[in-house]
């Protein structure tokens, strides 16, 4: 299973867009500052995500979701306290 999540930083009102097929690893290693782009805005809170059976499928709605109207979706749709929780 791959996913495309999004975080968010409220620290710093920045949002993250990604693609990953370990979704727990990938949101640790944020945390940790692992990651050159994120390590500034820690920590980061995850919002959402979508499944996908495929990594291209993944990467297509990871480029929608990082355009403008994309971000917009974001913040209209899940800056509102619904955080979806990390999946089992």
């Amino acid at each position: 299973m791959f996913y495309t999540y999004v975080l968010y930083s409220v620290k710093f009102d920045k949002l993250y867009v990604g693609q990953t097929n370990f979704l727990q690893m990938r949101l640790e290693e944020h945390n940790l500052g692992l990651s050159n782009f994120t390590k500034r805005y820690k920590p980061w809170q995850l919002i959402h995500y979508e499944e996908f059976k495929t990594r291209s499928e993944a990467m297509k709605r990871e480029k929608e979701l990082k355009s403008h109207k994309g971000r917009d979706f974001i913040r209209t749709h899940f800056l509102n306290g619904r955080f979806r929780q990390m999946p089992d």
